[in-house]
């Protein structure tokens, strides 16, 4: 339990560390993984530096110089460390007494690898619909390689050859060991969003030289990059975790180079094919439709555009005199025919009876009388003359 405290009655830093040191040597002896950054010796111990690459969390080991010789320690090692966590009061700091340390095999570093690739594969960081597209033609590369070494080499003299123009962006780090996360991780941060294109390469080597390039820290960190990535590492048959999370992934830094950007006499030859076919067709259209033009011209009411005009002329003056004809015709019959209706009409009228002296009597109501009967003694008549009419009176 912690003893009480307050403003006025505060505890000594002694009394502080001495809960800490009881309370961390309760922990009992822990197996720890990590990676050897540093080893420095003295007559009877060795002091290591234990970190955790992913966390980037270090811890401070001592072992007896007969634990730390019995495997060959070198920085960058892989371990296992059968430790016990021990507080100094004296300098406040924390640290782990080794009494047991083992190298990680590479079997087991394989299948590490192994399972961290199921791992990323499940998150979807290999996935297809995630890898950005190379530009074209980019402005400026950026690079990230170790400080004058082949791979560096190997991709701007080939990228150079190809595009003579291009720019790059080169960030030196280490390319194994301890520090080769960490440093790539910066250069990838300090590149992303600067360039157009980013460049992770390094020469061959065996499994343990290519580790950092299965890190998951420095995975995770390129699948984030709004930049596109290539990876270049190794060889042809080397396949660290990185080729997989990268946009693209080139067979050897050689690769990278002719990847990253096109080939100027290609893309000349390119375009000269392209102004060639252009100019073909356009001097075969041009010909085709000057072909066409000299047909049309050829014809004979293009050498005499009148001609189609007086044979139209013609033929319309013919039109309109047949059409005139028809039209006397057809009021001559309709003359002809009024003139037989008329001539019927005139004879079937009660004025040609009168005409040949006949009259028409008819009653005051304009009753026509046809008998003798129907008129009565002193009754008035009227009588309808060829010329006029009488009224008379029946006697």
């Amino acid at each position: 339990m912690a003893e009480p405290s307050s403003a006025e009655q505060p505890l000594p830093v002694r009394t502080v560390a001495r809960h800490l040191g009881d309370w961390i040597n309760r922990l009992g002896r822990v197996w720890v993984e990590g990676q050897i950054t540093q080893i420095g010796r003295s007559p009877g111990t060795v002091f290591l530096t234990l970190r955790d690459p992913v966390a980037d969390v270090s811890l401070s080991v001592t072992c007896a110089r007969a634990v730390a010789e019995a495997i060959a320690l070198e920085e960058g090692s892989c371990v296992v460390i059968d430790a016990k966590p021990g507080f100094y009061l004296t300098r406040g700091t924390l640290s782990l007494v080794a009494h047991e340390i083992r190298p990680i095999g590479m079997g087991e570093l394989l299948a590490r690898i192994e399972r961290l690739k199921v791992l990323l594969g499940q998150e979807g960081l290999f996935a297809a619909d995630r890898k950005q597209p190379l530009p074209f033609l980019p402005g400026v590369v950026g690079l990230v390689t170790g400080r004058a070494s082949a791979a560096e080499r190997d991709v701007l003299e080939n990228a150079r050859r190809r595009w003579p123009a291009v720019r790059f962006d080169i960030k030196n780090v280490a390319v194994q060991g301890h520090l080769a996360v960490e440093q790539c991780i910066d250069a990838l941060k300090a590149l992303d969003g600067n360039v157009d294109v980013i460049v992770i390469a390094r020469g061959g080597g065996s499994v343990e030289d290519l580790l950092p390039f299965s890190d998951e820290a420095l995975l995770r960190a390129v699948s984030r990059c709004r930049t596109p990535v290539v990876s270049a590492i190794g060889h042809e048959p080397d396949t660290p975790l990185l080729d997989y999370v990268a946009d693209v992934r080139c067979s050897t830094p050689t690769d990278a180079g002719k990847r990253v950007v096109p080939d100027v006499r290609e893309e000349k030859q390119r375009i000269s094919m392209l102004r060639d076919r252009a100019r073909r067709v356009a001097v075969g259209t041009v010909d085709r439709e000057q072909t066409r033009l000299n047909q049309a011209l050829s014809r004979p009411v293009m050498a005499e555009p009148t001609r189609l005009v007086g044979e139209r002329r013609y033929e319309v003056e013919a039109l309109r005199d047949r059409a005139s004809r028809s039209i006397t015709g057809l009021l001559d019959r309709a003359q002809s025919d009024l003139t037989h209706t008329l001539a019927r009409v005139v004879s079937l009228s009660p004025q040609a009876t009168l005409d040949r002296g006949y009259a028409v009597v008819q009653l005051p109501d304009g009753t026509v009388l046809r008998d003798s009967d129907e008129v009565v003694l002193g009754e008035a008549l009227r009588v309808r003359l060829a010329k006029g009419e009488l009224h008379v009176t029946a006697g």
